[in-house]
Formats: structure tokens, C-alpha cells, sequence
């Protein structure tokens, strides 16, 4: 009896079957943050394009290549920390660090991945996609060996990858982005990505342990300074691509583009509530989680498709 409640308990311990194994590697390829992705549909819904002909199967491929990409980015990430990982108070239970998902499994995930996506992309989407996932993967690779280790850089190259989402679409449809588009985009995650950075500094501040490296480095004012910074440029430049004339003149029963102004800084002013408080986390968690800030969403979503269709 005791021989076989031994081998019961080592099959329960066991992390490695195959159930186990790909389930590990699901979490690791961070499903909560394939959110993110639905940004690919930034560029051509800004200009019109979201339904028009061929462009739903588009970037729903797109919105996969990406995902692909994230994932092997985040796999080869875990593997490389790992052992760091397993010091960490909340890390550690990562499926890598914790054993469920052999390293070398991981590392040759990620390099699947990472090759496939660009592969694909070159075959089936017009050039420039694959070019943009290809320097996707060597930057954020670049940050996960030591980028995300230099001040200031670390902070431009998380910032990038969102804009990267959201030009991508646009590339994929061959959609012309505006420079308004670009600079609301970039600043828009600069604000979030600083917001995070300083709920994690304001937590952590004269506490010791495993954490970001840079945290250390970073003081809480300037990382306030950043992202009301952000937050400033982001609402002017929102401001001056709704106010920019260059197509015919609406013919709808309100200024709708105009208009989703308000809903865009009530937005902003939202969201700055949980990044005073120190409680802006991942940017997918705090809107999703806040009802307001998801109901506000909804409004500007409303007010920006009726100018879209000039209604």
C-alpha cells in the first residue's frame, strides 16, 4: 500500500506530462496579454477601413502573426530568467521557473515562433509586415538580454512595441498613417507603461527583494513626471488629429470627431486616477477592471464609428 501511494504522489508531482507541458506553455505565452493585440486594428479602423473588403481576414491573420511573436518573445524570456524567477515571491510560480515547462522546451518554442511568424508573415502579407515583426522580435529580444537594464530605454523600447501594434494593421491594408495618429499612439502607451513603472516603484519603494533592476534607479517623481508628460502630449495630439481638415467636411448630425474629444480626455483623467494612487498595473487589467473607465471606452468606440460613418 505504501509503495503504490508513493507512486500515485510522484505521477500527481510530476510537471512534466503532456497535459501539464502544454498547458504551461499556454501560461507562459501570456493569454492576458493577447489583449494587447486587438491594437492591430487601430490604423484601419482610425481611417475607415476596418470592414472594407478583405481587411477582417487580413488583420485577423495579422493579429495571429503578432500574437506568435509576443509568445515567443515571453518564452524565451522565461527561460532566460529563470532561475532569477525562482527567487522571486511571484515569479516563481511562472511555469518555467516552477519545472512545469523545461527550459530547453521553452527556448525551442520561442525560436518556433519566432521564426514561423515572419516566415508567414513574408508569404502571405505584403512586405513591410514581416520586415515590422522581425525587428519586433530583435528588439524586444534585445530588451529581455539587457535593454530593459538602461534608464530611460527601457521605458521607449515597452512604448514601441505599442506602437508596433498599432502600425502594423495599417501596414497590413497599405493604409496610410497620420502623423497625429502616431504621436497620440506612442505617447498614449508611453503614459501607460509609465503609470505601471510607478505603481511598481510607489509599492516597492524601501522594500528589498527580486524586482525590476531599474526600479532602483527610477525615483517616483520623475516616473510622475513621465507620465503626466505623456499624458499632456497624447491628449494634444488627439486633439489635433480630431480638429484636422483634410477630407470633406462632415455631413452628419454632429461634429461626432470632434466631439470624441471629451470621451478621450475623460478617458486620460480616468485612468490618472489609479496611476496617482499607485494601482495602474497591467494597462489590459485596469480596463477591463474599472467599469467607468470601460464605459467611457464604449462612448468614444460609439462617438468615433458614428464619425467614421458620418452619421
Amino acid at each position: 500500500m505504501t509503495l503504490l501511494r508513493e507512486r500515485s504522489e510522484r505521477r500527481q508531482d510530476a510537471p512534466s506530462d503532456k497535459g501539464g507541458l502544454l498547458s504551461g506553455l499556454l501560461r507562459t505565452a501570456r493569454p492576458k496579454q493577447w489583449v494587447k493585440n486587438v491594437l492591430v486594428i487601430a490604423a484601419p479602423a482610425a481611417a475607415g477601413e476596418l470592414f472594407s473588403a478583405g481587411a477582417p481576414a487580413r488583420l485577423a491573420l495579422v493579429f495571429v502573426l503578432f500574437t506568435a511573436c509576443a509568445a515567443a518573445v515571453y518564452l524565451v524570456n522565461d527561460a532566460r530568467d529563470a532561475e532569477a524567477d525562482r527567487a522571486h515571491p511571484t515569479k516563481c510560480r511562472r511555469p518555467v521557473a516552477a519545472g512545469q515547462v523545461p527550459v530547453p522546451v521553452a527556448y525551442a518554442a520561442g525560436i518556433v515562433l519566432g521564426v514561423l511568424a515572419p516566415v508567414v508573415a513574408a508569404r502571405l502579407c505584403p512586405p513591410e509586415v514581416a520586415a515590422l515583426l522581425t525587428a519586433y522580435l530583435f528588439m524586444q529580444l534585445a530588451y529581455c538580454v539587457s535593454l530593459k537594464h538602461v534608464l530611460v530605454v527601457d521605458l521607449v523600447v515597452v512604448t514601441t512595441g505599442f506602437v508596433m501594434r498599432a502600425v502594423i494593421g495599417g501596414l497590413a491594408l497599405g493604409i496610410p498613417l497620420s502623423r497625429w495618429f502616431l504621436i497620440t499612439t506612442g505617447f498614449g502607451a508611453l503614459f501607460m507603461v509609465a503609470a505601471k513603472r510607478y505603481s511598481e516603484a510607489v509599492h516597492l519603494a524601501g522594500k528589498e527583494g527580486a524586482t525590476r533592476a531599474l526600479l532602483t534607479e527610477y525615483t517616483t517623481g520623475y516616473l510622475r513626471f513621465v507620465w503626466q508628460l505623456a499624458a499632456g502630449v497624447a491628449v494634444l495630439g488627439y486633439c489635433l488629429w480630431a480638429l484636422e481638415e483634410g477630407g470633406a467636411p462632415h455631413t452628419g448630425l454632429l461634429p461626432w470627431r470632434e466631439l470624441s474629444v471629451v470621451a478621450f480626455v475623460l478617458a486620460v483623467l480616468r485612468y490618472a486616477v489609479f496611476a496617482d494612487r499607485g494601482t495602474a498595473g497591467e494597462p489590459e487589467d485596469v480596463v477591463l477592471g474599472d467599469r467607468a473607465l470601460a464605459l467611457i471606452g464604449v462612448v468614444w468606440m460609439a462617438m468615433y464609428a458614428a464619425a467614421v460613418a458620418d452619421w
